[in-house]
């Protein structure tokens, strides 16, 4: 979107935010400002790892205070530029909000082969990722009491990019796409946010059974050939930790079948807001997807998605009344 003044980039570690903010900065000749740098730089100069320089940060209010003021400067100035930060989007106003997520187990892959400095090393994957998740924690619990913001609400932000198959330049191409007004316009002008998401991630809330003779019609190949931008975004939901479909159920089996890593989604309802008939999307999400729908929409487009603990614990139970359409 041409009348931003900059982009600004959230993310937990190992989304893929520092590679994607560099080559973005680079090829739309703007600067580049990291805070993940100076406050990597703050915990080596303190012999800290980053964790425990967020825990300390919790009771030492200098810390934030000083990167804060920092970011509110640059803000104001009203200089274009790309923004590496996990609260720009709370300073920033003229600018385009991008969140990155991607599968945990797959962040801490990434973090953990990278080099490491002497402020933060991981022994293992699960050491890695319990680590992150701590982080993340710490941060997020420290955003709502200083701030009264929670990171973790997708409506804090423009666009929601899932990085977990995603190649650095598909990702990259899609956010200077919306950035510059090719991609989402409709959306991020009427209710953002921009929703792009790996569809191998998204659960199913309807039977495999209603796409009988999807597979063998045109409407795949016109999808493939059409590509992953072109299609009409999907009606999602979220329950905080899971995506899950509303409306597209056609279009996101056609993705998968084409190979997309990424498809476009609009974001209907977020944890306790309601999906329909004021169920909220939490409880929409545990009637709808019963084990035996995930685990038929698994087997038809060969993938493999985690079961939610609803599913562990609540059998097969479904929502009376009318899902939603699935074209």
């Amino acid at each position: 979107m041409t009348d931003r003044q900059s982009i600004v980039f959230n993310g937990d570690l190992g989304s893929g935010k520092s590679t994607v903010s560099v080559e973005i900065a680079e090829r739309l000749g703007l600067r580049r400002v990291s805070v993940g740098d100076l406050y990597r730089q703050m915990a080596q100069e303190r012999q800290m790892t980053a964790l425990q320089l967020n825990l300390h940060a919790e009771l030492d209010q200098a810390v934030d205070g000083y990167v804060d003021q920092l970011q509110r400067d640059i803000a104001a100035s009203g200089e274009r530029l790309v923004m590496d930060s996990r609260l720009a989007w709370h300073f920033f106003t003229d600018a385009l909000k991008v969140h990155m997520i991607t599968e945990p187990g797959e962040a801490a892959r990434r973090v953990l082969l990278r080099p490491s400095g002497p402020a933060e090393s991981y022994t293992s994957l699960e050491e890695a990722k319990a680590r992150l998740r701590e982080r993340s924690e710490s941060e997020r619990g420290r955003f709502i009491i200083r701030y009264g913001v929670d990171k973790a609400r997708l409506r804090n932000y423009d666009l929601v990019c899932d990085t977990t198959r995603a190649n650095p330049e598909e990702v990259i191409t899609h956010i200077i796409d919306a950035y510059e007004g090719r991609l989402g316009a409709e959306v991020l002008r009427d209710g953002p946010p921009l929703l792009l998401l790996d569809p191998a991630r998204v659960y199913p809330t309807e039977d495999v059974a209603t796409l009988r003779g999807l597979w063998e019609s045109d409407f795949v190949g016109e999808v493939a050939a059409a590509g992953d931008e072109a299609l009409e975004p999907l009606r999602i939901g979220y329950t905080g930790e899971y995506f899950f479909v509303v409306d597209g159920h056609r279009r996101l089996s056609a993705a998968l079948r084409s190979g997309f890593r990424l498809v476009p989604g609009l974001l209907v309802a977020e944890v306790d807001e309601p999906v329909v008939g004021g169920i909220s999307a939490v409880d929409y999400f545990a009637r709808q997807a019963s084990p035996s729908v995930i685990h038929d929409w698994e087997a038809a487009h060969g993938i493999d998605l985690p079961l939610p603990a609803h599913t562990l614990l609540g059998g097969d139970a479904v929502l009376a009344g009318e899902p939603g359409a699935t074209a």
